[in-house]
C-alpha cells in the first residue's frame, strides 16, 4: 500500500535576494527537487539514494502501515522538534534485520519534508554499486541541502567550483559540502535560529555501508561538529544493526540511543495483520463470498493465535501472511491455509521450503542450517563462522535470503534466532524438509568442531564458551543413535573413528599414553592410582594423559573411583587391530605380562596360597602369549630383546626376561624351521638379560630359595 504525500513543491521559498539563471526541476516518485543542471552535473548525486526513490526498484521497499509504530515515531518526533540545549544532535534507531527501521527511516523523512524540515536523506543498501559505499555520500546530501534550503546553494556551488572538494576525503567533502553551507545559511536569515525548530538529516542503514573506515571518520567528524556547534539547528537520525564499527562510535553521551525492539508491541503487529486481512477481504472474491455464508474471517480468535506466533518480527509476519493468502496456490484457499499456519508444525513446510531453496544453492548452506538447527545454544553470526571454520560474510550470504524465518540479530554480539521452534523440527525430520533434512548425524561434525576450536580459542569468546560446555553433549547426541543413523553423510564425511583419532592424537606423544589407554580398555575398570600401581608409574602422569580425553573417557575427581569410557564405541574402536595399531603398543602385553609374575613372585616370597600364584601364572602367561602373537603379526621379534631390557631395572624384572626368553627360545625355535638369525637374536637377549640380573645380584644360589621354579615353568 502506497502512503507516499501528494506532489510538494516549493520554489525557494526562503531566499532573499536569489538569482536564478536556469534551473531544472527533478521528480522522483511524486517529490519535487530544485537545482541547476550545473549543480547536478558537479555533484553527481544518487537520486535513488533518497527516501524519494521507487522503492520498488530500489530496496528496501519497506513502509510502516497505517497505526502501526505510532509510539516510536512520536518519540523520534519530539526529540527531533526539541530546541533544548541539553538535547543530543543524533538519535541512533537500532535494531535486528526484518524489525522495522528502514520503515520508520522512511515515515520519519516523509513527515518532515512536509514539515519543510528535511535536509536530506540517505538509505544505504548492500551490493548496489555506490549506495553501498560512501563515495558519493556527502554530494548527494549536498544536492538535496541545495533544494530544501536554497540559501545554502550558493555555498555548495563555490566550494564545488572553487575549491575541488570532490577529490578529498569524504570528512572534507562533508564539512565543505553539507555542514559549513547549512550553518552560512541559517546566519543569512536572521531570525532562523529563534523561530525555526531543528532540521533533520536522515541515515538509514549505516550498517549496510561496505566502507567501515568511513563510517567511523564519518561519526566522529559529525560529533565533533555538533560539538564546536551546540546550537546548530540541524539534527542527525541514524539507523542501523549494531555493528562493532558503529556501535563503538555512537555509544557516548552525544547521542541518544533507542532499541527498536523495545518498541515492537503487539498492538503494531496486531495492527498489521488486521490491514493486511482487510486489504486482502476487498481484493479477494473467494474470501468475501466465504464471509458472506459464514461470516467474519480470520476470528479475532485465530488472529490472536497468529499474532502470538509471529514473536515481534514483522518479515516473519508478512511471510505468513503471505503464505496464508498465495493466490499461486490453487489447490488451498486462504481459510484452508490459514488451520495449517496456526497449526505452524507441520503446517509452514511449504512455507519453510520455499524460504530455504533461496539460499539452497550457495556455498556452506547445509553447514549453516545444520549448525541452527542442531546448536543447543544460539551463536553470533562471527561464532557460527568460526565454529564452521568459514567466513563471517560466507554465513551472512546464507541468512540475508532467510530473513522471513531467520533473525539476523542488531549486533555481532547478539545469536542468530529462527523465528519458532516449528522451523527446527521441521529442518530435523526427514519426511517433512526431504532436500533440507539436518540428519542427527551432524552432531558429530558439531562435536569434531568444538574440540578443535576449544583448545585454540580465547576462553572469553562465545564459540569458546560453547565449545568448551557443548562439545561433549554434541558427542553423546550422536553415539546415542543407532548405527544406521550415524553416516557418514555427504556434507560431513567424518566417521566416528575420525574423530576418536583426533581426539586420542592429541595426547598420544605423552609418556606411557599407550599403556594407560590400553589399562582403562582392556581391563575391569581401575582407579587413577589403580592405573598408577598396575603401570608403576606415578599417578601424576597418569592425569596428564586423561585430562585431554575428557571427551572419551569418564575421568572422576576422586582418584579412588574408576575411570571408564564414556560409550561402548570407544572400547570397539581400540580394541580393533585395524585402529588400536596405533595408539596401543604392542609391548603393553610385555609390560602386563611383567607385571603379573612380579605379583606372583610377591605371593612366593610372602607364602600366599598356591592359587594365587597359579592365578598370577596364567594371567603372565596369557600376556605373554598376545604379545608374542602381536610381535608376530607386526614383524617385530628382532626388536623383542630390546623391548625387554627397556623396561624397569629390578633383579625381578631382568630374571622374568631371562626365564621368558629362555623358555621362548627352546619352545618356538629349537626347531629347523625358525631361521638362524632370530634364534641367535633372542638367545643373545637371553643372555644380555642373565648377565644384568646377576650385576643386581651374584647370587645364584639365592634365586633358588624364591621357589622360583613355578613362577618360571608353570605356564607349560
Amino acid at each position: 500500500m502506497d502512503n507516499s504525500p501528494p506532489v510538494h513543491v516549493e520554489i525557494l521559498p526562503n531566499a532573499r535576494d536569489f538569482q536564478i539563471d536556469e534551473q531544472n526541476n527533478y521528480i522522483v516518485k511524486g517529490n519535487q527537487y530544485v537545482s541547476s543542471p550545473a549543480t547536478k552535473r558537479l555533484l553527481k548525486p544518487i537520486l535513488e539514494a533518497s527516501h524519494t526513490r521507487d522503492r520498488a526498484t530500489s530496496p528496501p521497499n519497506s513502509a510502516c502501515f497505517p497505526g502501526t509504530r505510532i509510539d516510536v515515531i512520536k518519540a523520534i518526533v519530539a526529540w527531533a522538534d526539541s530546541t533544548l540545549l541539553w538535547n543530543t544532535h543524533v538519535l541512533w534507531l537500532y535494531g535486528f534485520v526484518g524489525c522495522g527501521k528502514s520503515a520508520i527511516a522512511l515515515a520519519i523523512a516523509l513527515k518532515f519534508e512536509r514539515r519543510n524540515r528535511l535536509v536530506g536523506s540517505f538509505f544505504f543498501f548492500r551490493n548496489t554499486g555506490d549506495r553501498s559505499r560512501m563515495t558519493r555520500f556527502a554530494t548527494t546530501l549536498a544536492f538535496q541541502l541545495a533544494a530544501a534550503i536554497p540559501e545554502a546553494a550558493p555555498f555548495i556551488k563555490k566550494a564545488v567550483t572553487d575549491e575541488g572538494l570532490l577529490g578529498l576525503s569524504l570528512v572534507a567533502q562533508l564539512r565543505r559540502l553539507v555542514y559549513e553551507p547549512f550553518k552560512a545559511a541559517t546566519k543569512q536569515v536572521g531570525s532562523f535560529k529563534t523561530f525555526f525548530k531543528p532540521f533533520l538529516i536522515v541515515i538509514d542503514g549505516l550498517d549496510e555501508c561496505e566502507d567501515h573506515q568511513d563510517v567511523r571518520d564519518f561519526i566522529d567528524d559529525m560529533l565533533l561538529f555538533f560539538k564546536k556547534n551546540p546550537f546548530v539547528p540541524l539534527r542527525f537520525f541514524i539507523t542501523s544493526r549494531v555493528e562493532q564499527h558503529i556501535e563503538g562510535q555512537l555509544k557516548n553521551g552525544q547521542v541518544r540511543l533507542e532499541d527498536l525492539v523495545n518498541h515492537c508491541s503487539r498492538n503494531d503487529l496486531e495492527a498489521f495483520m488486521h490491514t493486511c486481512f482487510e486489504e486482502e477481504k476487498r481484493r479477494n472474491p473467494v474470501i468475501r463470498a466465504y464471509i458472506q455464508e459464514h461470516g467474519d474471517w480470520p476470528t479475532k480468535e485465530d488472529k490472536d493465535t497468529l499474532v502470538g506466533h509471529i514473536g515481534g518480527s514483522f518479515i516473519f509476519a508478512s511471510a505468513l501472511f503471505k503464505y496464508i493468502i498465495d493466490p499461486t496456490d490453487t489447490l488451498l484457499t486462504p481459510m484452508e491455509r490459514l488451520p495449517h499456519t496456526l497449526n505452524m508444525n507441520p503446517g509452514l513446510d511449504v512455507l519453510y521450503a520455499r524460504t530455504l531453496s533461496r539460499s539452497q544453492h550457495l556455498p556452506y548452506f547445509h553447514e549453516v542450517i545444520s549448525a541452527l538447527a542442531l546448536l543447543f545454544e544460539p551463536l553470533p553470526i562471527v561464532g557460527i563462522a568460526e565454529l564452521l571454520g568459514i567466513k563471517s560474510f560466507e554465513v551472512v550470504r546464507v541468512l540475508v535470503n532467510l530473513q522471513a524465518i531467520i533473525h539476523i540479530p542488531g549486533t555481532d554480539d547478539l545469536p542468530v534466532t529462527i523465528c519458532h521452534t516449528s522451523l527446527r523440527d521441521f529442518l530435523t525430520t526427514e519426511s517433512r524438509s526431504g532436500r533440507f533434512f539436518t540428519p542427527p548425524s551432524n552432531h558429530l561434525h558439531l562435536s569434531y568442531r568444538c574440540s578443535i576450536l576449544r583448545d585454540g580459542q580465547q576462553p572469553d569468546t562465545a564459540v569458546a564458551l560453547y565449545s568448551s560446555a557443548r562439545c561433549a553433549e554434541h558427542l553423546a547426541k550422536f553415539t546415542s543413535l543407532p548405527p544406521a543413523a550415524q553416516g557418514p553423510f555427504p556434507h560431513f564425511p567424518q566417521t566416528l573413528d575420525d574423530f576418536y583419532t583426533h581426539i586420542l592424537a592429541k595426547s598420544e606423544n605423552h609418556p606411557h599414553f599407550s599403556d594407560i589407554i590400553a589399562t582403562i580398555v582392556l581391563h575391569d575398570p581401575l582407579s587413577v592410582s589403580g592405573i598408577s600401581e598396575r603401570l608403576d608409574i606415578d599417578p601424576s602422569k597418569v592425569v596428564r594423559v586423561l585430562s585431554n580425553l575428557e571427551l572419551i573417557l569418564n575421568n572422576p575427581e576422586a582418584i579412588d573411583s574408576p575411570v571408564t569410557v564414556c560409550h561402548p564405541s570407544v572400547r570397539q574402536f581400540l580394541t580393533d587391530k585395524r585402529q588400536s595399531g596405533r595408539f596401543i603398543s604392542p609391548s603393553y602385553h610385555l609390560k602386563l605380562s611383567y607385571y603379573h609374575f612380579s605379583l606372583g613372585l610377591k605371593h612366593l616370597l610372602s607364602a600366599s596360597s598356591y592359587l594365587e600364584i597359579t592365578s598370577q601364572c596364567e594371567l603372565s602367561h596369557s600376556h605373554w602369549v598376545q604379545f608374542r602373537g602381536t610381535m608376530s603379526e607386526h614383524g617385530k621379534s628382532d626388536q623383542l630383546h630390546l623391548d625387554l631390557l627397556s623396561y624397569g631395572g629390578s633383579l625381578s624384572h631382568h630374571l622374568f626376561s631371562f626365564t621368558r626368553l629362555f623358555l621362548w627360545l627352546f619352545e618356538d625355535y629349537g626347531h629347523d624351521l625358525n631361521p638362524p638369525q632370530e634364534i641367535s637374536v633372542v638367545f643373545t637377549g637371553c643372555l644380555e638379560s642373565l648377565a644384568l640380573a646377576l650385576e643386581l645380584d651374584p647370587a645364584p644360589r639365592k634365586w633358588l630359595h624364591w621357589r622360583f621354579h613355578p613362577i618360571a615353568i608353570k605356564h607349560r
